[in-house]
């Protein structure tokens, strides 16, 4: 009997393994270090070639829709896999061929393989797909998407790792899922005044001897070189990163920095002592010159710190603000709040057209901001509170209080459940919903149609021309 049922059991187990094995074959029709061709049909969210083999996707970098190229699978997993670009046979009429000198130049450019025209087509095609798809969102108007003249040199902050090489201090970007970094000289999205800052730090520190931080060790001074420009006033704010409270030579550093950058404005030491991936500590002292640096957008200015959130292409972003006052339709007599306020960025802009502005951010220091600009542009309707959107402005309502359009920009992850349980509640005439993430927009559309709301009009704007992210500003109406 024992020895029956020990057959039993193994006939179950080899029967067992054999169907997981049929899976595998059914689920993987191809294995690590395959050679195949491919045609590719799309693109990730991320940038990558997706193509099929007998309908299991393979994710491959570099590549382009409508290509036909050979791959190299890297990895082979249950429901998908990895491979690497080994020939392409038929290239897309959008493909762009960036040369091994220039490619430094590239650093977070997902797409600097693709022309622009196929960028915008990209993202443009990428929005209609998951208002459909995921915001269940059939009839809702999405416009073309608003492109950059110039889709080049838009970036106006820098944040660069430094490391060393052959005895001297290089600075770059980091290659993707790694901690070694490759030396760029300039780059193909940050403005050229950035550019230059960057470098010319790096030649100073690298000719005083100064170390760059190890990592591993966990020694060495300098971590990272931070630049921030405002493009309308000329005005640039370097901030070095270091590990250690003390700078060699710094007195020597600051007359260097000054004399060869005659638009800085600002110079701030940051220190970082901790054993991290995060860019900024807590510690800032201003070394030389002012605390902020100035930029307009539009009409409204802004003081701009070292810590302040503030949108990295000025450009788009006016035509991105623009968009949103023009869907808010303000004629003087509304009551608007906007969620997710940063520095008051679009607050001041709403201000201007409305009788009161209400700003709500969770970051204390960006409402200390807020409140300067607010001062700055001499706006006096405009009033700003600390705290998490959701509970803010669900208590604020509560007291009887009540908001003709409320405008919300929230980080990637959307907005909160419970700020948008207090807008379906509330039934303010307007909701104007910025978004730098489309999968989020459209989960969060999809809930506040289900809660009385028609989304009317998606307009996509390119913030963010040679990546894969784009912004974009929707109105929704109660229907």
């Amino acid at each position: 009997m024992v020895l029956w049922q020990g057959l039993y059991c193994g006939k179950i187990q080899a029967s067992i393994k054999k169907k997981r094995e049929d899976d595998m074959k059914k689920t993987a029709p191809v294995a690590k270090n395959d050679i195949v061709e491919v045609l590719f049909e799309d693109l990730t969210h991320e940038g990558a070639g997706v193509a099929k083999v007998d309908g299991y996707p393979i994710f491959v970098q570099g590549a382009l829709p409508g290509e036909k190229a050979k791959i190299k699978v890297m990895k082979a997993n249950k429901g998908y896999g990895f491979g690497r670009l080994m020939e392409i046979i038929e290239n897309s009429p959008y493909r762009v061929e960036v040369t091994t000198e220039d490619y430094h130049k590239y650093g977070g450019c997902q797409l600097q393989h693709m022309s622009y025209e196929g960028q915008l087509e990209f993202k443009e095609k990428q929005v209609r797909e998951v208002m459909t798809r995921i915001g269940k969102l059939e009839d809702v108007k999405v416009h073309p998407i608003i492109g950059m003249e110039n889709p080049t040199h838009y970036r106006n902050k820098a944040q660069v790792p430094v490391g060393e090489k052959d005895g001297k201090l290089i600075a770059g970007f980091f290659k993707p899922r790694t901690h070694e970094i490759v030396e760029t000289k300039e780059s193909i999205i940050q403005n050229e005044v950035i550019n230059e800052a960057v470098q010319v730090v790096k030649e100073i520190f690298s000719k005083l001897g100064i170390p760059a931080y190890n990592e591993e060790a966990h020694k060495g001074v300098l971590r990272h070189i931070m630049a921030r420009y405002g493009k309308q006033t000329g005005e640039l704010m370097i901030v070095l990163v270091t590990r250690t409270k003390s700078i060699p030579f710094i007195e020597t550093i600051v007359k260097e920095i000054v004399e060869r950058l005659p638009q800085v404005k600002s110079i701030v030491q940051n220190v970082n002592s901790k054993k991290t991936n995060v860019i900024l500590g807590d510690k800032m002292t201003v070394l030389w010159g002012d605390e902020v640096i100035h930029d307009m957008i539009g009409d409204v200015k802004f003081a701009i710190s070292a810590k302040s959130f503030y949108q990295i292409n000025p450009d788009q972003t006016k035509v991105l603000y623009d968009k949103a006052l023009d869907y808010a339709g303000l004629t003087g007599e509304e009551t608007v709040i906007d969620a997710y306020c940063g520095i008051g960025t679009i607050s001041l802009f709403l201000a201007k057209k409305a009788k009161k502005v209400i700003g709500v951010e969770v970051v204390e220091e960006a409402i200390e901001d807020a409140r300067r600009n607010a001062e700055l542009n001499e706006i006096s309707n405009a009033e700003f509170m600390v705290g998490d959107a959701g509970n803010v402005i669900a208590e604020w309502y509560q007291k009887g209080n009540t908001a003709d359009v409320i405008v919300v920009d929230p980080p990637r992850k959307g907005c909160e459940e419970s700020l948008l349980n207090t807008i379906i509640e509330m039934k303010p005439n307007k909701v104007v919903y910025v978004s730098c993430n489309p999968g989020t927009l459209a989960r969060d559309l999809h809930i506040l149609e289900e809660g009385g709301y028609k989304a009317v009009d998606i307009q996509p704007v390119d913030m963010f021309p040679m990546t894969t992210h784009v912004e974009n500003v929707v109105l929704l109406e109660l229907k």
